[in-house]
């Protein structure tokens, strides 16, 4: 059973990990009272947690059907990643022109593992990866860059894409975008980023 003084909000956040790690799929309808009976609520924090993660673009409301896990089509795929291309190339600007090498130090250290690898494990690198992208934000201290970048993030792993090319083929290319940050390059930087999510974008909705 869930305690809390504001009952909603532990339950918000209860019912995104399960949209997050697969619980609750993309398209399943949302019992409510089955999910309340579960976490052992009543159905008014319930349901102003279901408003809360229909702002987020989590679930949809639909009249006389009720609540269902959001469902990406491929054209709100393909507009995510443009969103992502324009605020992760936005934010290695940012970092070029911040030119601070702590900020270079975070961005490599999650890549130098794989230097001189012979064979690169997936699972780490795909973790790494993901840090990396979200450092690039979180790194600017820009908060409204990083909330409006979230939505993209979050939405991006709902629909479980994960690594989409392989390492051998983008541990360059983060390594040229950090170069370009610790060089000062600004333009550079923000071309590299944009680039490196379009091939994925590509390769992803191109098939």
């Amino acid at each position: 059973m869930i305690e809390h003084k504001n009952i909603s909000q532990p339950i918000y956040l209860k019912l995104k990990e399960m949209i997050l790690n697969g619980e609750l799929k993309q398209g399943e309808k949302i019992i409510q009272e089955k999910i309340a009976e579960s976490l052992g609520v009543s159905r008014t924090p319930l349901m102003k947690a279901l408003l809360a993660l229909e702002n987020e673009y989590l679930v949809e409301s639909i009249p006389r059907r009720g609540v269902f896990i959001k469902s990406f089509d491929k054209k709100e795929m393909i507009d995510i990643y443009i969103c992502r291309e324009a605020l992760e190339g936005m934010a290695a600007r940012l970092l070029a022109e911040a030119q601070d090498d702590k900020i270079v130090k975070q961005l490599k250290r999650c890549f130098t593992p794989f230097l001189k690898k012979k064979k690169i494990n997936i699972e780490a690198y795909s973790k790494a990866d993901e840090k990396f992208h979200s450092l690039l934000i979180t790194l600017t201290g820009n908060a409204p860059l990083d909330k409006v970048y979230f939505f993209g993030k979050i939405h991006d792993k709902v629909t479980g894409h994960g690594l989409i090319r392989t390492p051998e083929e983008t541990l360059e290319e983060h390594f040229n975008i950090i170069q370009a940050i610790s060089k000062g390059d600004a333009d550079e930087a923000e071309k590299l980023v944009r680039l490196h999510i379009k091939k994925s974008r590509e390769l992803l909705f191109n098939q």
